[in-house]
């Protein structure tokens, strides 16, 4: 079996300066789950990794942000795909913990919890951090524009070695042509 991990806001669905701090707020973006469909037909097992400094903020409580994850599993399950499993960090970045990206917390506790390596595995991400924070745990890089992914080409943070794509499904047919 294959292991792809998903950054959420800005790929899965559209993203928010003021955060996604309820179900109403989570909208897909378009093409993202029939993506996420592709793969669990091709036998993946998708991951989904976030920043959710919200909480820390109190933008929103662990409840909304359990809500916003069950309507995203409900959308993606309806539409015929699954996802394994959703880690998350919790703190704001002044915290300086370990499991907010780029730091590496959050995919050490995917190998931990999978006990599959992340070596050559696709990240899909859309900032600067997730393309760091995939070299860093030796995943392979891959950003979306979608989000804040085409001001992260324009900040001249696209390095060489990350696979850029215009969207989710984009890197979906990336990676399963």
């Amino acid at each position: 079996m294959k292991l792809i991990i998903l950054d959420r806001d800005g790929v899965i669905n559209y993203d928010s300066d003021d955060y996604i701090k309820s179900p109403d707020e989570w909208v897909p973006i378009e093409g993202s789950l029939e993506a996420i469909s592709r793969l669990t037909h091709a036998d993946y097992r998708i991951i989904v990794v976030s920043n959710q400094s919200g909480l820390a903020r109190k933008l929103f409580s662990i409840d909304d942000l359990n809500q916003i994850h069950q309507k995203m599993l409900r959308e993606i399950a309806l539409h015929g795909g699954m996802i394994d499993a959703i880690f998350f960090c919790p703190h704001a970045p002044e915290d300086d913990c370990y499991c907010r990206k780029p730091n590496p917390g959050l995919f050490d506790q995917i190998t931990f919890r999978t006990g599959l390596p992340l070596d050559d595995v696709p990240y899909v991400g859309d900032k600067g951090c997730d393309i760091e924070v995939a070299r860093n745990v030796g995943a392979r890089p891959m950003l979306v524009k979608t989000g804040y992914g085409q001001k992260t080409i324009d900040a001249g943070q696209v390095t060489d070695g990350v696979i850029v794509c215009e969207d989710l499904a984009g890197a979906v047919d990336h990676l399963l042509d």
